[in-house]
């Protein structure tokens, strides 16, 4: 039996997104010690890297905690048929996590170096290897957004053009922009608007929360970058929206973020306003709730709070 600190170790799955999945899909069913602590079994386990192994694949995550019930039940009626599984190694038990990819720093020297030669084909293979390992909330705060540091840093140093830096950006916008159609969305469930301010452009992070939310099975209205207060406004009402995420990238953006969340709160008295991005710290706004700088733990925050 397993902790959730366990379980989440094991997996690859944040807690955080082990609470939310049990929340909102029942896709595990963990016991409680007396004290109230879950605990998982091995099944659990398993239920659990079945749905992370589906999301990875594109499935909404709605449709994947229903395959993997199915997959189950169809399991547990044919499992007299099915001869015994074979034993497991010693060297490889439960205990054991699955090796983590050791490659990280290299893949961003090949996609700084795809960045460096205008290579499109090049970026995409990074792109692909990352994404078919694991999770995407595990690719995108493990991988994907130090990485896409690490060509903002190359730019800024002039070790990459302006047009390396737009290729792999607008590579990675194309990546999420599938994901976030593939997670679906859920007509008649509350919705949380998502964007950013007007002025405001660097899109990829809160776009990246954007995928990760409604892989949560949340609908989510993505706005993208650079909206005036009144379209914020328009959005709101449209969709009878309470909930409202932003972004604060860089030091600059901290006065444009601030004018729309003063501006929102004028007119909008009830709408929580939820905050990340690498400046969040320096928006002296009280009230705001602010997210931290880890994406699925972020998601999965905003997901419990539309409870």
């Amino acid at each position: 039996m397993y902790t959730i600190k366990r379980a989440a170790e094991l997996t690859g799955v944040p807690a955080a997104t082990l609470r939310a999945w049990e929340r909102r899909y029942d896709i595990v069913e963990p016991r409680r010690t007396d004290a109230g602590y879950r605990i998982y079994d091995e099944e659990s386990l398993d239920r659990i890297r079945e749905m992370a192994a589906l999301l990875a694949d594109g499935w909404s995550a709605s449709n994947a905690a229903a395959e993997v019930s199915r997959r189950r039940s169809t399991a547990g009626t044919s499992a007299a048929a099915r001869p015994p599984s074979p034993a497991v190694p010693s060297s490889a038990g439960a205990d054991t996590p699955p090796p983590a990819p050791t490659d990280g720093p290299t893949a961003t020297a090949r996609l700084i170096e795809a960045a460096t030669s205008l290579d499109p084909a090049a970026v995409a293979r990074v792109l692909d290897e990352r994404f078919s390992r694991t999770s995407f909330e595990l690719v995108v705060d493990d991988w994907l957004m130090p990485a896409l540091e690490e060509v903002g840093r190359a730019w800024s140093e002039g070790r990459i053009s302006v047009a390396g830096e737009h290729l792999v950006s607008h590579a990675v916008l194309r990546r999420l922009a599938a994901a976030y159609d593939a997670a679906g969305s859920r007509p008649g469930s509350p919705s949380v608007i998502i964007g950013l301010p007007a002025g405001v452009h660097h899109e990829l992070g809160v776009f990246a929360f954007a995928v990760a939310l409604r892989r949560l099975g949340v609908n989510t209205v993505h706005l993208g970058p650079d909206l005036p207060s009144p379209a914020w406004s328009t959005a709101l009402e449209a969709h009878a929206a309470r909930h409202a995420v932003l972004s604060v990238p860089r030091p600059e953006d901290v006065p444009a973020t601030r004018e729309l969340i003063e501006t929102l709160r004028s007119s909008h008295d009830d709408v929580s306003v939820f905050v990340g991005g690498g400046r969040q710290d320096d928006l002296d706004v009280p009230g705001v709730i602010r997210l931290g700088h880890a994406i699925a733990p972020a998601a999965a925050q905003v997901a419990a709070a539309l409870t």
